[in-house]
């Protein structure tokens, strides 16, 4: 497997090349500072306001897919393959505005406009992937938008109407020519970045991801870098070592046989969230409040299992659930229960050159009552003060089993 040495994507619609970055300047810090494209703004740099908020288009299964994510913790190698789309590409070039921009304008949906950007991003994602009209599901897709002036019921109206009268706009109209152009920037290759210390690693197949973590001692497993992006930005780390697989489509899917359902580990949550909530019903309203729309895009079931922290919400739902993970390196694969994964605080039963590949979630049966609970400071897009997992079965109304998991009250998750 070739390497390729510089990030490539399209910026709007112009091709752009990058081969000196320092690989974890975030895509909002490239924007403003490189680019001057000052359209983007930095509220929280955490991903909590939706200030920053980016559009990101990449081809899936040969159809352009839009998802609205926050520039402030994604690294700029994040975008190699993918096309990059701010406020400032949405008019066209007679200055006539996207539906969704006018649709503000008519309904005087900015105020001081410092969040407005983000605002109108978060619209166009929700405009290419037929968003319902009604109230709640405008919520949810701006949960992750915050408006200093609290004024949301025009920016609700603004949403509602660009959506009732959608109609094709000019992205669609090139989306063949799009899908064409990224498709020839994706090679294949393994993209790796060098600079200032600090290595880059994303290779496109487990193969490649098995023989980049066979030769290096230290490195950091990211996908949407959800948490890591926060090391850099809040904490100022300077991390020597990443390896990205954000861009290996053999960790993304969701497959259902035998009575359980495979999820690979790089599946973002919001495809998780659409499958499991399903068959879990209980667990729709948890990944609901696990993250705005913006982090459930990219934020992965992988990610937030393998990083190890005791407050993670995917880990008691697993656990209650019974669910098996499938650890992998050059050595083979091997698996064991999401309950035996946790050893200690900070201490995970994985080896350095081993990676999370995938995870068996057993489909529910008849009798089985499943719920999660979650409480926190704050009701939407906060860590837990505590979770809590319970799977029964009930014959008769008794309790005739009980799988039951907390995080948040241990150093790990505990039955």
């Amino acid at each position: 497997m070739q390497e390729q040495q510089s990030i490539r994507f399209l910026l709007g619609h112009q091709l752009t090349e990058i081969s000196d970055i320092r690989p974890t300047t975030t895509i909002l810090e490239y924007l403003r500072g490189t680019q001057r494209l000052t359209g983007t703004k930095e509220g929280c740099a955490e991903g909590d306001c939706g200030a920053c908020t980016v559009v990101i288009a990449e081809v899936r299964d040969e159809v352009l897919h839009y998802q609205a994510c926050n520039a402030c913790i994604l690294f700029v190698p994040f975008l190699h393959g993918k096309q990059l789309i701010t406020v400032e590409h949405l008019k066209d070039e007679n200055g006539e505005l996207h539906p969704v921009q006018q649709a503000m304008v008519d309904e005087h949906g900015s105020q001081c406009g410092f969040c407005t950007p983000g605002f109108v991003m978060s619209m166009f994602a929700m405009y290419h992937n037929d968003t319902s009209t009604d109230r709640a599901s405008i919520d949810d897709a701006l949960a992750g938008n915050l408006c200093r002036c609290t004024g949301y019921a025009p920016i609700v109206r603004a949403v509602r109407n660009s959506l009732t009268a959608r109609q094709i706009d000019r992205f669609e109209q090139i989306e063949d020519e799009t899908v064409l152009a990224l498709n020839k920037i994706n090679t294949g290759d393994t993209l790796t970045v060098n600079r200032d210390g600090q290595e880059y690693h994303a290779p496109s197949s487990i193969e490649a991801l098995s023989h980049v973590l066979a030769s290096q001692s230290e490195c950091r497993i990211v996908a949407g870098s959800t948490d890591v992006g926060l090391w850099v930005t809040k904490q100022r780390q300077s991390l020597d070592c990443i390896v990205s697989v954000s861009n290996i489509k053999e960790l993304k899917y969701i497959h259902i046989a035998d009575n359980t359902i495979t999820i690979g580990a790089a599946t973002p949550l919001a495809e998780v969230m659409r499958v499991l909530s399903k068959y879990y019903p209980s667990l729709s309203e948890l990944f609901r409040r696990f993250g705005s729309s913006q982090i459930r895009n990219v934020a992965t079931i992988g990610g937030n299992v393998a990083n190890g922290s005791p407050i993670g919400d995917c880990a008691p739902a697993l656990i209650a659930l019974g669910s098996t993970l499938f650890l992998s390196s050059v050595d083979g694969t091997r698996q064991l229960l999401a309950e035996d994964f946790f050893l200690d605080y900070g201490k995970q039963d994985r080896a350095s050159n081993e990676f999370l590949e995938k995870i068996n979630i057993p489909l529910p049966v008849p009798r089985q009552v499943f719920r999660v609970y979650k409480i926190s400071k704050r009701f939407h897009q906060d860590i837990s003060a505590v979770c809590g997992a319970f799977s029964m079965m009930i014959y008769d109304q008794t309790i005739q089993t009980a799988r039951v998991c907390f995080g948040g009250m241990a150093a790990t998750p505990r039955r």
